[in-house]
């Protein structure tokens, strides 16, 4: 049974998850994902399953992978790279992680928001360089921070508001009134009242039609000047070149990301010249202890369901099948 591994966290990050793999007796073909749709063509064609980053699954990946390919087995939450639909058309399952890398990535989120409120990074490279130059930062305590999407990272991020002094405002399509009444938080009837309301705006949805460039210069021009955002969701959720302009202009007092809209990004990609940024390599989940749950699921997804046994989590109703 041949295994495409591409997800470069599974592999750089000692656990158990290594020993499911070994266990089960599976050939390892590795990678270091994310992969785009022409290499993922290179590789398929003789694969049994995948065990998947943020690579592209396209129609024509499917396509060429097939009759072979049994599983998708989804290293994470995000499905926005894979054609979910198509895969389940032919009859694949899909499985996912759901429930492992909250903590981690609301710790990640706060880490931008203070990077950004003291000066952080500029700081610490001034020093870096025999520099002693004193920066005037701002308190946390006190700001209103807008939310969207109040799922488990966005409620994750709203608990640890509260502990900061900080005002919460919310939106989600699916709002779960115990948890807002029991962590003080204020329902915004749309995402443009959220929006304008924040001193500190916190993207918490998943990547789709409705939610490409929710970030864009119309959008910007009604909220508060000075504010902060902060995207640990996906790179394409802003409208990249409308987020700079407002930087230049000052619209926008800061912007902490841990995603781009092209992963990684070629040198002269213009976000990474832009003022008042902090952005890190996508690795808002990449903990060893979320590292280790997340791999952990994935492993144990894939062998499930290759047995034909319910995985934990699975995405789509495919049918499954035994194949060992």
């Amino acid at each position: 049974m041949k295994i495409l591994l591409t997800t470069t966290s599974f592999q750089d990050t000692p656990g158990p998850h290594h020993q499911i793999l070994e266990d089960a007796g599976f050939e390892i073909i590795r990678e270091r994902g994310p992969l785009p749709e022409k290499r993922m063509l290179d590789l398929v064609g003789d694969i049994d399953a995948f065990l998947c980053g943020d690579d592209e699954i396209t129609s024509k990946v499917i396509d060429r992978a097939l009759p072979r390919l049994k599983v998708v087995s989804k290293y994470g939450i995000g499905l926005d790279k894979i054609d979910v639909e198509y895969l389940t058309d032919k009859g694949v399952p899909l499985t996912f992680c759901p429930g492992v890398n909250h903590t981690t990535v609301s710790e990640h989120t706060f880490a931008l928001m203070l990077a950004l409120f003291r000066k952080l990074v500029k700081e610490a490279n001034h020093v870096a360089k025999g520099e002693w130059v004193r920066v005037t930062g701002n308190e946390i305590m006190g700001k209103t921070l807008s939310i969207i999407g109040l799922g488990r990272i966005g409620k994750e991020v709203a608990i640890r508001a509260n502990a900061f002094g900080m005002k919460v405002i919310g939106y989600d399509l699916y709002w779960d009134e115990d948890f807002a009444r029991g962590n003080q938080i204020i329902r915004a009837k749309s995402i443009d009242e959220a929006l304008e309301q924040g001193d500190v705006v916190s993207l918490h949805v998943n990547l789709s039609d409705e939610t490409r460039e929710l970030i864009n210069r119309e959008r910007l021009s009604k909220m508060k000047d000075g504010v902060v955002i902060l995207n640990c969701a996906r790179g394409e959720i802003i409208h990249t070149q409308d987020v700079i302009d407002a930087l230049h202009a000052g619209k926008i007092g800061g912007y902490g990301t841990d995603v781009l809209d092209v992963e990684p990004p070629p040198p002269d990609h213009p976000m990474l010249n832009a003022p008042n940024t902090v952005i890190t390599p996508h690795i808002g989940s990449r903990t060893f202890e979320s590292v280790e749950r997340q791999a952990t699921m994935a492993a144990r997804n894939l062998v499930l369901a290759l047995r034909g046994e319910t995985p934990l989590a699975q995405a789509n109703d495919a049918p499954l099948t035994a194949h060992t």
